[in-house]
Order: structure tokens, then C-alpha cells, then sequence
């Protein structure tokens, strides 16, 4: 008998990092580490279970950014030379290390695996991901969804209702482009809620969306059913509340699932252990030492000896991971159906990159998972969000509180000391924003092509990627660059709009390098702008 539910959600998103001017672009490999380690491998999981005809539901947010690179014909063709530099990498440490049993293992490891992603890549997907992920949608096993535009930490940007609505509604008319029809839910960037986000997303017509435990326990009145049943916001959009002690097991790099000594170790790579000369060409073009992603250690332990990686003892750890995860959620769903006299849903939400690339055997546990599950729990069925809300249960109203996942649990790393001086600018160019497309009704011509390359640039600025990366110091400089040169660049348009000058050759440049959103309609900014004049163009 089922006791309870279980709605996996998997949310993929990148910044959107492109530079057409550059031959070699260090940060475009965040790109190419994900295809590798987590989606390519991911659709492959996906497709085996269709195959087999395994009944599981699977929740997976794409975000615009991510769908955009995945289509951009330039990063398709560096792909390809990534690859192909990888099983270049590959086969010379096979003969480099075919008589040491110690490591030849892992390394032939790597060149297979490096060749099925290429296979499947070039021959199954036609280099068409997007594509992929829209037929496993079609299976109706599999629910995706959007988020933002651009993925802005939207309680941020909160002063500025047409900002908030740009980013939703552009999000949801480039869904249905893609998808042929919208999208039933919305994963708000980083679990970032402020009270009345949801009339915004209830006016772009979405169903549901994603909030943090607190966020929902704190709410007025408190939930009757905790974190177990969604609860209806005051506009009717539903908010499916993340599950502390799944997200715990799987999150935790100390106590949860990935920190066993048997999985491989993330930050011991051939990029930084091998000679220079040696691994030159598998690097930066300047000698700078960067991951390769052939990793041949395990975790260990808190010792810097670290023992080879055994891939045979890592598959067997995940599998009695993935069944001690179920177990767990069984335990936990027959406790709450008891007490509650409810069938509990329990939200296990997670960032898609954690799977394959920081956490290597995350997509086998999700595999090993899946199945058992589907094949022996009675207790534990898997579901989407919309299956939920279909089923006409009742919800009760609560007005969830400002949240977010981030760290402390609310805006502090997306608004600190180290990336508050953006936000001013930012506020600015969004008031601005909104006075020049209340101003310019129907532009043509230049004034149309500099209007909505404004509204990129704005877009592209708002990224909650920049300040999470200043936050946490890592490519600091980088996202700094980047919000000032979109921001510069947004206000030298809007200053040739306003003087009815536009500099044309700077204009087609910044249409080249950021291209983004190619139907975008800058008018999505007037406040009065409903969300069916955007498919009208």
C-alpha cells in the first residue's frame, strides 16, 4: 500500500557564458564539464528506464541560459574539440599507464567513458540536447520546467515589478518555443521567495513552484501538514516545500552520501598532478593548470595519501546508498501518513550538476535509486508536482515568508559586503529599462534592435550567478567583468535611445557576442504588458 510520495526534482541551470571574441574561453568549460559528467549521462539514465519500462516521475527545471548554449551553433563546435581532446588525453594514459594495476583500471575507465559520450552526443542526440530532453518529456514520465531568464535572485529585484515580471515572462514564452506548449511550474532561482512573487507567477500562468523548508514553515497560518502536503498561496499558485532530511543525505559532503571514502575525490586531478610539458596540451593555452576531469584517487579520508579509485567498490556503495536512501523515505512516509492521516509528499530537490560532476557516482545512485524503488518499495510512488495537484486534493492557503536555499536561509549570500555595490546600478538600469519601453510603444528599425539588445544586457546583469560567485570568492573577477560590462553596455544604449543616436557598429557587435533571447520583445517591460503579446513578437 503507498504511504507516501516521493517527487524527485532535479534543477539544471549555468550562467550564460559565450565569447565568440576569444579562440579558448577558460569558463566555457563549465559548459562542457556538465554535458559530460551530468546531462549527457543523465538523458542516457533516463532513456535506460524508458527502455526497460521502469514506472518512475522524474521533476527537471532547464533554465534558459542552459537551453541557449545548448542550441548556440559555436559552443556545439568547441564541444566537439573538447571531446575529442578528451579521448586524445585519454588513450595517451592508457599507454602511459597499461602496466600499472593500480591505475590502468580507472584510466581505461575514462577513455570508455569519454567515447560513449561522444557517441551519444554526435550519433544518438545529433548534438541536439535540447532535443533529447524534449522526447523524454514526451514519455510523460519525465515533467520539465523553467525557471527565470536569467536565473535572477529575484527578492533582490523585488523594487522593480517589471523586472521581476521580464524575468518570468520571458522565461515561460521561451519554454513554449522550445516546448510547444508552457510550462506547468517554475523553479524560482535558488528557492528565492518574497510574498506576492506568486501573483506574478500566477499571472504567467504557472501552476506550482519550488520554496525552501522555512520558507513555508514560517508561514501565516502555520502549515497544518509541515512540509508533507504543497500549500496554496493566496493567488492559488502552489509551493512544494524542500525536505530537510532527504536533502541532508544527498547535500552533505561531511554526513550525507557523497563524502564516502569510496567515492571518487573531486579535487585530486591529472591537470594538476602531472608534469607541465606532459599535460600542456589538455590545459589552458597560457599553462594554466585547470581540472581534465580524469580523477584516479578516492576520498579515502581526511589524509592527503589518497588510495586509487575503484570504480567496482564505488558502484557497490552507491547501490547500498540509494537503497538506505529509500529505506529512510519509507520510514519516514509511513510516520507521517500515521500522524498526519495524510499521504505525504516528500520534496527532494537538488542541483542536476551535483549528480555526475561534483558528486561522480551521484547519477548511478539516481539509477540505482529509480529502480529499486519502482521495483520493490510498496510503501513509496513516484510523482510529479502537476500529478499531485491532478489528484484534487485539498490544499490549505498559507502565505509563505521571504526565503531562500542559500546560506542562513534568506538573501545573505546573493546581498553581502562583497557584492552589495552592484545592486544600485542594477535597480537603476531596471527603472530605466522600463522608462524607455513605456516610451518607445512601437519602436523600428535601430531603435527596435537597441531597445532589445538593452533588455539583454539588463537580463544578462542580473544573473545570480555574478554575486554568487563574488560571494563566495570564486572566479570573483570574473562576475565583476561581467556585471559591469553588461551594465555599461545597457547604459550606453539606453543613452543613444534617449538621444535618438544609436552607435550602430557597437550595436551589432553586442548583438554577435551576447545573443541571447533572439525574439526577445523589449516591451515585456511595461507594466501593463500581458504575457500573450510576447508570442505575438
Amino acid at each position: 500500500m503507498t504511504k507516501g510520495y516521493l517527487c524527485l526534482v532535479l534543477h539544471a541551470h549555468l550562467p550564460y557564458v559565450r565569447h565568440p571574441e576569444h579562440d579558448y574561453f577558460l569558463e566555457e568549460q563549465w559548459l562542457y564539464e556538465a554535458l559530460t559528467e551530468t546531462y549527457i549521462p543523465l538523458l542516457e539514465i533516463i532513456e535506460s528506464l524508458l527502455e526497460d519500462h521502469i514506472d518512475f516521475r522524474l521533476t527537471i527545471s532547464l533554465s534558459p541560459t542552459l537551453i541557449e548554449m545548448f542550441n548556440d551553433p559555436l559552443l556545439r563546435h568547441r564541444y566537439d574539440f573538447y571531446l575529442r581532446k578528451k579521448i586524445e588525453l585519454a588513450n595517451k594514459e592508457v599507454s602511459r599507464l597499461e602496466s600499472d594495476n593500480r591505475f590502468s583500471p580507472v584510466v581505461r575507465m575514462y577513455g570508455e567513458r569519454f567515447e560513449r559520450v561522444k557517441n551519444l552526443y554526435e550519433v544518438r542526440y545529433k548534438k541536439d540536447i535540447t532535443g533529447a530532453f524534449k522526447r523524454i518529456r514526451e514519455s510523460g514520465r519525465v515533467e520539465i520546467i523553467t525557471t527565470a531568464a536569467t536565473h535572477a535572485f529575484l527578492p533582490n529585484f523585488s523594487v522593480n515589478r517589471e523586472s521581476v515580471r521580464a524575468q518570468v515572462f520571458i522565461a515561460v514564452d521561451y519554454y513554449k518555443k522550445i516546448f510547444g506548449s508552457p510550462p506547468e511550474g517554475l523553479w524560482i532561482p535558488e528557492c528565492g521567495y518574497y510574498p506576492g512573487l506568486d501573483d506574478i507567477l500566477k499571472e504567467a500562468g504557472i501552476r506550482y513552484f519550488f520554496i525552501d523548508t522555512h520558507g513555508l514553515i514560517y508561514g501565516r497560518p502555520a502549515p497544518r501538514y509541515g512540509t508533507y502536503q504543497p500549500a496554496r498561496c493566496p493567488s492559488g499558485v502552489a509551493a512544494f516545500a524542500r525536505d530537510a532530511a532527504s536533502s541532508k543525505e544527498v547535500w552533505s559532503s561531511v554526513e550525507g552520501y557523497p563524502g564516502d571514502f569510496n567515492y571518487r575525490e573531486f579535487y585530486r586531478d591529472i591537470g594538476f598532478d602531472l608534469p607541465a610539458d606532459y599535460i600542456k596540451p589538455y590545459i589552458h593555452p597560457d599553462g594554466i593548470r585547470v581540472d581534465t576531469g580524469m580523477k584516479y584517487y578516492r576520498i579515502t579520508g581526511k589524509t592527503e595519501d589518497k588510495e586509487p579509485y575503484v570504480r567496482e567498490k564505488a558502484l557497490e556503495t552507491a547501490k547500498e546508498h540509494a537503497g538506505n536512501f529509500l529505506s529512510n523515505r519509507e520510514k519516514q512516509a509511513a510516520h507521517f501518513a500515521d500522524l498526519l492521516g495524510i499521504t505525504p509528499v516528500i520534496t527532494a530537490p537538488y542541483d542536476a550538476e551535483l549528480f555526475g560532476h561534483w558528486w561522480f557516482e551521484g547519477a548511478d545512485w539516481l539509477n540505482f535509486l529509480i529502480r529499486k524503488t519502482a521495483g520493490d518499495s510498496e510503501i513509496i510512488k513516484f510523482i510529479t508536482p502537476s500529478e499531485y495537484l491532478n489528484s484534487g486534493v485539498l490544499l490549505q492557503t498559507v502565505l509563505p515568508t521571504q526565503s531562500s536555499w542559500g546560506w542562513k536561509g534568506y538573501s545573505e549570500t546573493w546581498l553581502n559586503d562583497l557584492n552589495e555595490w552592484i545592486y544600485p546600478s542594477l535597480h537603476e538600469a531596471a527603472r530605466k529599462m522600463s522608462e524607455i519601453a513605456r516610451e518607445n510603444p512601437d519602436a523600428r528599425g535601430v531603435a527596435l534592435r537597441a531597445l532589445n539588445q538593452a533588455a539583454r544586457e539588463l537580463l544578462l546583469a542580473q544573473s545570480s550567478d555574478w554575486p554568487f560567485m563574488m560571494a563566495k570568492k570564486t572566479v570573483s573577477s570574473y562576475a565583476r567583468k561581467r556585471v559591469k560590462e553588461h551594465l555599461q553596455w545597457f547604459n550606453q544604449l539606453y543613452s543613444g535611445i534617449k538621444s535618438g543616436a544609436v552607435d550602430v557598429e557597437r550595436l551589432g557587435h553586442l548583438e554577435k557576442i551576447n545573443n541571447i533571447f533572439r525574439d526577445i520583445d523589449y516591451r515585456v517591460y511595461s507594466l501593463d504588458y500581458e504575457l500573450s503579446n510576447l508570442s505575438k513578437g
